[in-house]
């Protein structure tokens, strides 16, 4: 049998979503609490890797187990096990062949930024005290859709085959001192979010213009874009599947 875990975490006290010798993780967190809670050998597979101090609102993951159990059950023991900063909210049974990273179609962050000191924020959102120009900010996000190779944005020496992304949605959100960027796509390079961010951040401050970006993504040079923000101001949202 292969099921699907639907689950959310706060990332701050793990290296990120992978196993990591050295380090907590959540994928190593909730492959012992599982194999525990289930006697037998876990080893659950993620819908993608979050960095270090990297929240997740929405993750998924699927493992193998031999036999039927009592999804409910299961959910209220493992939640009881789990640390306080792991959840998990449903078990799915789903088919044999069912990949919860391959199978994805979509992913949706959204990074968070406050404007005002505030002593609750910190934690969950990143706090830039310096005037932003939201309206810029939101112009350039549309050239995101003019392109696919995000090269510039993805962190340099990543084993991956292809730069290519399609992104679906990117905006901006202000309410008050708090801004929130949204984007969605069919998959994420490593730390392809934040530089995207930090690079909107600088057009933000007039540092960077809009016709800059354009010639930094056609660059495809991770040097030529903007500074990484804070990993502690994003999360993971939503993971879409086709039969989910």
């Amino acid at each position: 049998m292969r099921y699907f875990i639907e689950f959310a975490y706060n990332g701050k006290n793990y290296c990120g979503w992978q196993y990591q010798p050295h380090s907590p993780s959540v994928q190593e967190t909730l492959n012992k609490a599982l194999s525990t809670l289930l006697r037998a050998e876990i080893n659950v597979l993620g819908a993608g890797r979050t960095d270090t101090g990297v929240h997740a609102k929405q993750m998924y993951a699927h493992f193998d187990f031999e036999d039927n159990f009592d999804t409910e059950s299961i959910t209220l023991k493992l939640n009881a096990f789990l640390p306080k900063d792991i959840v998990v909210y449903r078990f799915i049974p789903v088919a044999n062949d069912a990949h919860a990273r391959f199978d994805a179609e979509s992913r949706t962050y959204e990074y968070h930024i406050h404007t005002y000191k505030d002593a609750f924020d910190n934690e969950g959102s990143w706090y830039n005290f310096r005037n932003l120009d939201v309206k810029s900010m939101n112009e350039a996000t549309q050239i995101l859709f003019e392109y696919t190779d995000f090269k510039c944005f993805s962190k340099t020496h990543t084993d991956v085959k292809t730069y290519i992304c399609d992104i679906k949605e990117a905006y901006w959100v202000q309410n008050g001192n708090k801004l929130i960027f949204t984007i969605s796509a069919d998959r994420f390079l490593r730390n392809m979010v934040r530089a995207i961010v930090g690079t909107l951040v600088t057009i933000g401050l007039g540092k960077m213009t809009i016709d800059e970006f354009r010639t930094v993504i056609e660059s495809r040079d991770r040097g030529n874009a903007g500074f990484s923000v804070p990993a502690h101001g994003l999360y993971l949202t939503k993971v879409i599947y086709p039969y989910l």
